[in-house]
């Protein structure tokens, strides 16, 4: 039989693989008698885990939340994800946030076992977001717990939002995501004063609890929270991933030469020095303007649109280079 400390630690990593546990599997997973399962539930419930009884023909045990956090088993898979994600959250999360990040990530470094701590310590993660024109304001972790526990609970939120929070009602809104996008955390939710969907920044939000009574979820454009985004950032309104504007082009250039420079979009080869380029973007003249960036012949395939664009930035440049005044 396996000694107390080695039968304790193989019971904890069963009792974490799967919500509930029948006492007999167990015993049988073990190697050990019901009875000795029974006490060594005991033990962990004496160490601080909440190991609570199921109820049922064979009996059995479920870990569940308790009011801190114990000691916890990861595989090796799982450490190696862990220490990965927080990485991550360190490099590319702001204030807080990145700060509570970097301290866990030491924690969980300190008690790895020295054949994993060798492995990640070889690895080395940076995120780098992509260059923005103001850097994202960091976020109140407790402002962010508290709008996810509103989500959960289906409950209507009070807040001021903006850079003058105190001017003005409180919105008024039913939350429904909190999500995270370019570096930025926002709140995805129902207007009331506006019967509207809106997207709010995270860190231009003050609570003022307590918050409303309970709601029942609508359903989002799109049908998910991806697509509507999309849509939002993409000028479509959200009902669409797709932009409001696409058009097709032929160019003067390899396929493969235009792909390295295209971020979104659909790059197809006709011949060894010509491609055909299909784009989207929120409106006709910033899609001629994309186009434009490529530096080589263009034909446009359609639509019209597209073509009458490239004609109104045809006549601005034209103005502009010759000193002809304002250009439309």
């Amino acid at each position: 039989m396996p000694t107390t400390s080695a039968r304790l630690l193989a019971l904890l990593s069963l009792l974490q693989s799967r919500r509930d546990w029948p006492g007999g599997v167990l015993a049988e997973r073990l190697g050990i008698s019901l009875r000795t399962v029974r006490r060594d539930v005991d033990r962990l419930r004496e160490l601080g885990y909440p190991v609570a009884a199921v109820k049922g023909p064979d009996g059995g045990y479920r870990l569940d939340a308790g009011t801190e956090l114990p000691p916890l088993l990861f595989d090796d898979e799982q450490a190696v994800a862990l220490t990965v994600a927080l990485q991550v959250a360190a490099t590319g999360a702001d204030g807080a946030l990145a700060d509570a990040a970097a301290r866990a990530l030491h924690t969980v470094r300190q008690v790895l076992p020295a054949r994993l701590r060798q492995r990640v310590g070889t690895l080395s993660v940076t995120a780098v977001a992509r260059p923005a024109t103001t850097a994202a304001e960091p976020v109140d972790v407790e402002v962010l717990l508290a709008l996810g526990t509103a989500v959960h609970a289906r409950e209507i939120l009070r807040f001021d939002y903006g850079t003058d929070r105190t001017a003005g009602p409180a919105r008024h809104a039913e939350p429904h995501h909190v999500v995270t996008w370019d570096g930025r955390w926002y709140l995805v939710a129902w207007d009331l004063e506006r019967a509207d969907w809106r997207t709010f920044r995270v860190d231009r939000i003050t609570l003022r609890p307590p918050h409303g009574p309970r709601f029942t979820p609508r359903p989002l454009p799109g049908g998910d929270v991806a697509t509507y985004l999309t849509g939002v950032f993409r000028g479509s309104g959200g009902g669409s991933a797709d932009w409001p504007c696409r058009g097709t082009v032929l160019l003067d250039l390899p396929a493969t030469t235009v792909a390295r420079h295209t971020r979104d979009g659909l790059v197809e080869e006709i011949a060894p020095d010509r491609c055909r380029l299909t784009l989207g973007s929120w409106s006709w003249v910033s899609l001629a303007a994309a186009v434009a960036r490529y530096d080589t012949g263009i034909t446009v395939v359609g639509p019209p649109a597209l073509t009458e664009a490239f004609a109104l930035l045809a006549d601005r440049f034209t103005r502009t280079a010759t000193g002809g005044g304002a250009a439309r």
